[in-house]
């Protein structure tokens, strides 16, 4: 096998491991699992590190099991919370696991016949049916209220942080770990991965295994750090909020402009962890960035590999288009050709008017649609020396006084894209 604690390492991967986990990789197949949570009917990027550690898991010969968790869902992970989570009720929570499942599909293929073909699991499944008085026997009784309260997500919540934590709270971990000691007895999983801030629930789920298990069991844990910007902020939002995996919460745009925007040393971090591109490639990648870093060579290639993993190759081009429509030399025809909601994100903040169908069918002469019906300009004069100084344009194409608008220059049968000189947008919407 190959070493994938070693992989890890350098690319920044790799927190922390019990002991004998590398050993255990290097030995053998190795069947490993990760929970996601539903709280959204989608995943964001937060979420990628631990679908790429998956990934990585099946590149290097192994077997992943992406834990989809239905029952835990219900209660909430007080991991790095200071408050209980409102409880989602069951419809929320079906269409919430569904969601999971179909972004998870994209990045795994569960119905592959491979030996380590990966694995999709829903932890209400085999807990819809446990009954308290029998989860209170089976579990309940081989941890300790002392070894929970030694967790750091319940100490905090015990020391002041919020008003405490209820009872439903203070079982998750008991119930995560049972999820490991299911997955050990019916698929000899033997390791369980997660970010930093999971390592309190892995551990105990490592330790059910080893009581319930039998004197012969064993269990392994290995944890991803968080990722933070340089700044030290928290990564995966923006302004807009969560930069999410699916196109319809998320525009492709506005995902690849997501990596585009990233920081110098971000990125540097970033294209070791959010690609799988090999070591020499990026160490080439990153000493091209820093001969000319005006090119940004190293977060082009990041969003590139990240949107084509997330989206596809042809997305991809699509929203190199799109963003070559605000910042390159786009002409009429490429704006017509991107859809309404695209076009909308490329030109997000952009002063924008609406006008009558009615005035765009009958032609409107260009004066007045620069001033009296859009207001881009204060008057017909001040918009009459702006196109005598031919810094007009309409779709990207130079106008003159004599231009009239008709219902053919509309993008997508809806829009009209006005310029002044080289930065001054204005959009015409037709209502």
């Amino acid at each position: 096998m190959k070493n994938l604690v070693e992989e890890l390492k350098w690319r920044g991967l790799y927190a922390d491991s019990m002991p004998g986990t590398e050993e255990q990789l290097l030995k053998e197949v190795t069947t490993a699992y990760i929970g996601f949570d539903p709280t959204a009917d989608s995943l964001h990027i937060g979420s990628m590190v631990q679908i790429i550690l998956l990934v990585h898991l099946k590149n290097f010969g192994h077997k992943p099991v992406a834990l989809v968790g239905g029952a835990t869902g219900m209660i909430g992970d007080p991991s790095g919370k200071s408050e209980d989570r409102n409880l989602l009720n069951e419809e929320t929570l079906a269409k919430n696991v569904a969601g999971l499942k179909s972004v998870l599909s994209r990045f795994l293929d569960f119905d592959s016949k491979e030996a380590n073909a990966p694995m999709l699991v829903n932890n209400y499944d085999w807990m819809k049916e446990f009954s308290f008085i029998d989860f209170a026997r089976e579990v309940g009784k081989r941890i300790t209220v002392n070894y929970m309260m030694a967790k750091d997500s319940v100490k905090k919540r015990f020391s002041g942080e919020g008003e405490g934590m209820s009872f439903t709270e203070f079982t998750y971990q008991l119930i995560q770990g049972y999820d490991f000691y299911h997955l050990y007895k019916n698929h000899n999983c033997i390791l369980q991965m997660g970010g930093s801030d999971q390592w309190g629930n892995i551990t105990t789920g490592t330790e059910l295994v080893r009581r319930m298990g039998g004197e012969n069991a064993k269990a392994y844990a290995l944890t991803t750090p968080l990722i933070t910007k340089a700044d030290g902020s928290k990564f995966g939002k923006s302004e807009g909020g969560n930069i999410w995996l699916d196109a319809d919460k998320t525009s492709v745009y506005k995902f690849y402009q997501f990596w585009v925007n990233t920081t110098d040393v971000d990125a540097e971090k970033y294209i070791k962890i959010f690609t799988f591109l090999d070591k020499e490639i990026i160490d080439g990648l990153i000493e091209e960035h820093k001969t000319a870093p005006h090119l940004r060579v190293l977060q082009r290639r990041l969003a590139d590999e990240i949107t084509t993993f997330v989206h596809s190759k042809e997305e991809l081009e699509k929203a190199i288009q799109a963003s070559n429509i605000l910042f390159g030399n786009a002409t009429s025809d490429d704006l017509k050709q991107l859809d309404g909601a695209t076009f909308l994100e490329v030109f997000d903040g952009v002063p924008q008017a609406e006008i009558s169908r009615e005035d765009i069918e009958n032609g409107i002469d260009i004066v007045s649609v620069l001033n009296e019906k859009s207001g881009f300009f204060k008057s017909n004069g001040e918009a009459r020396r702006a196109l005598t100084a031919n810094s007009i344009s309409v779709n990207r194409e130079k106008v003159k006084e004599d231009f009239v608008l008709t219902a053919n220059d509309l993008i997508n049968n809806e829009f009209v894209l006005l310029q002044s000189g080289k930065k001054n947008y204005f959009v015409l919407r037709v209502v």
